[in-house]
């Protein structure tokens, strides 16, 4: 049985080996017209502490995540002036009953991956 969609994330300082604590994520939906769903800062163990897309309203569509890592890397006296790497956007597309959606963001300040977790 198929569970329900919901969408997390998850923000890894590679620069230093630890979580990325404190840093604001939003979320947009992109369709029909881009709106803003909501925003986020990560707990200290760099996670959202609720659902960025919870079960209950899930709508299926493209998203965009904007992590905003020069900030954060701005505050640790780790970015270059001004960042190289400002604010880092994400598009996914997500569908209904695909149980949990999860975009890790793994970033230092030159550079970022992502890859949809578990």
């Amino acid at each position: 049985m198929a569970h329900d969609s919901y969408l997390s994330t998850h923000i890894l300082d590679t620069a230093r080996g630890r979580p990325g604590a404190g840093v604001t994520v939003e979320l947009w939906r992109l369709e029909p017209d881009p709106a803003h769903v909501t925003t986020t800062v990560t707990t200290k163990d760099g996670r959202n502490a609720d659902p960025l897309l919870p079960e209950p309203g899930f709508v299926p569509g493209r998203y965009e995540l904007r992590f905003h890592i020069g900030a954060y890397f701005a505050a640790a006296g780790l970015a270059s002036d001004p960042p190289y790497l400002d604010v880092v956007p994400v598009r996914v597309h997500l569908a209904a009953g695909q149980g949990h959606y999860h975009v890790p963001l793994l970033c230092a300040p030159y550079s970022y991956t992502t890859y949809r977790g578990s």
